[in-house]
């Protein structure tokens, strides 16, 4: 872990990463591909202390409220959150001046802020995201080995339902020849149907692998699953998307489910309602 003070906290699209860099050691972490640029071991993270600070001045610049985001890049609630507290000191801003918060982590450390989610629900909009890949618990301590396992997430998504704070689960990724399964897309979605989910973000029933990303996630199936790179090379090349054999099958049971519950699975109507602030909490020139 090193500290850096960052010039910028947030983006065009009003998004922010306090840390760079991820302890959760998932084997298909997209993050670590070469093309974000990294100068510095992925489990040396770069910790932006001034980021409260930056976003206090951000939020006061703006003319009207809005939605910010957080836990795209980097997961919000790693193991260093503990100690720094980083991520609340920046949701305590959101909530002081008016703001909505959309949140997205595989942790169930997430609760320790459910103070925070609820004032900014009563206020305005706070959403919590959470990416779940696997129903199987020992599957997941596989290809997620540092971060609350699949049953933890789940126990969390319930304890948001309860206090009616909104949530939306990532369905990804998919790996081929891994949980590429119908019992698995199954458990997944049973959890979102009782979780009370508001949508299921689901890109497609596969996994992308770039440059940096890609030998991470071969070294790993080495380690964990002799044989099987050689299958996905011998199946996908150097592709960037690998889709499973069983796409459309999973596909099916996955929209027939969202159907039958009334759960959001559009992609665009899910960032829709996540970038959407509440009409009637809407001011311009609040500050």
């Amino acid at each position: 872990m090193h500290f850096v003070d960052a010039a910028g906290i947030l983006s065009a699209s009003n998004g922010m990463n306090i840390y760079r860099g991820c302890t959760h050691g998932c084997i298909y972490c997209d993050s670590r591909s070469v093309c974000y640029g990294f100068t510095h071991d992925f489990e040396d993270i770069e910790v932006k202390q001034n980021a409260p600070q930056l976003l206090e001045k951000a939020l006061k610049s703006k003319r009207r409220l809005c939605m910010i985001g957080t836990g795209a890049m980097c997961d919000p609630y790693m193991h260093c959150e503990e100690k720094l507290q980083l991520t609340r000191k920046c949701i305590e801003l959101i909530d002081e001046y008016g703001f909505g918060l959309a949140i997205q982590t595989k942790s169930a450390r997430v609760l320790r802020d459910l103070d925070l989610f609820r004032s900014i629900n009563n206020k305005a909009k706070c959403v919590v995201q959470m990416t779940l890949t696997t129903y199987d618990e020992e599957l997941c301590r596989i290809i997620e080995p540092k971060v609350s396992t699949t049953k933890e997430r789940f126990e969390a998504l319930m304890t948001l339902k309860a206090e009616g704070i909104p949530t939306v689960v990532w369905l990804s990724p998919i790996l081929p020849f891994i949980n590429d399964t119908e019992e698995n897309i199954r458990g997944i979605l049973d959890y979102c149907v009782r979780a009370g989910v508001k949508g299921i973000i689901c890109f497609g029933m596969g996994v992308t692998l770039r440059e940096g990303d890609r030998e991470y996630f071969y070294a790993a199936l080495d380690r964990h699953f002799p044989g099987l790179k050689e299958k996905y090379i011998n199946r996908y090349g150097n592709a960037y998307e690998l889709l499973s054999d069983n796409s459309r099958r999973l596909t099916a049971i996955f929209n027939e489910v969202c159907r039958k519950h009334s759960i959001m699975s559009n992609v665009k109507e899910c960032f829709n309602y996540l970038n959407e602030f509440p009409e009637k909490y809407e001011q311009t020139g609040f500050f």
